[in-house]
């Protein structure tokens, strides 16, 4: 009985609650704030700005040789905290956010440092959200951006296919997003608003703490242990 109680509360959740969308980005040379200030104009969401800790850099000076070395020293050890560059501190609680936009410059084929640092210490906490991915770079291709994502961001929902923006085209960005957003469908990524008119179909994702989809749909609810479960960025507690 409390199961069915647990899934019928949860619909309702569903047709009541409003999706959530995060824009977190990094730019040096203000081409992505200028692709953030576009995005915004299209969708609504909350934005953040990553900033390294360390002001008054030059990472352009010497070929860019600061962020070189950045790069470099996450590449050697990835798993090594102490390889990050310091950030300053991001208050924002990402258990609001059903998607989280990613817009982060290319160096040396990776994604920038800062960004890397800020998804370093937050990706786990990203486990079940939609995850959208926009890179700007000057030529190289954003697969090795794209890797980096994954990698810090292990359990996320990546949507397909990131949008990739060079630099001579950010006074284009405009469309581009908009046809970005078409593709990867944003307008029905609603997570757990989805529901059928008759109440019988929601649409959402299920995952345990360690990350392991369990299923989308009611059906998939009726099998599940009591526990603490992910329901599109959400911690729900079924107790059975």
């Amino acid at each position: 009985m409390r199961k069915v109680m647990f899934i019928l509360t949860l619909m309702l959740s569903v047709m009541a609650v409003q999706a959530k969308t995060l824009i977190v980005y990094y730019s040096y040379t203000n081409n992505v704030h200028r692709i953030v200030g576009e995005l915004s104009k299209q969708i609504e969401a909350d934005v953040v700005r990553i900033e390294p800790a360390e002001k008054g850099l030059d990472y352009a000076a010497n070929n860019y040789a600061i962020g070189s070395a950045q790069i470099a020293a996450i590449r050697n050890n990835p798993g090594d905290a102490s390889s990050y560059p310091a950030i300053d501190p991001v208050n924002v609680n990402l258990a609001e956010y059903n998607c989280i936009i990613i817009a982060a410059p290319l160096w040396w084929s990776n994604m920038a440092s800062p960004l890397q640092s800020y998804l370093f210490h937050n990706g786990a906490a990203m486990t079940g959200k939609k995850i959208g991915l926009i890179v700007s770079s000057a030529s190289s291709g954003i697969s090795a951006v794209e890797g980096d994502a994954k990698r810090l961001i292990p359990n996320g929902d990546f949507l397909a296919p990131s949008l990739w923006i060079r630099s001579a085209q950010t006074s284009n960005a405009a469309s581009m997003l908009s046809e970005w957003l078409k593709t990867i469908k944003y307008s029905d990524l609603s997570g757990i608003e989805n529901i059928s008119p008759d109440g019988s179909n929601p649409t959402y994702t299920v995952f345990n703490l360690g990350g392991q989809l369990l299923g989308s749909n009611v059906e998939s609810l009726q099998n599940l242990e009591s526990g603490v479960y992910i329901v599109n960025g959400k911690k729900i507690y079924l107790n059975n």
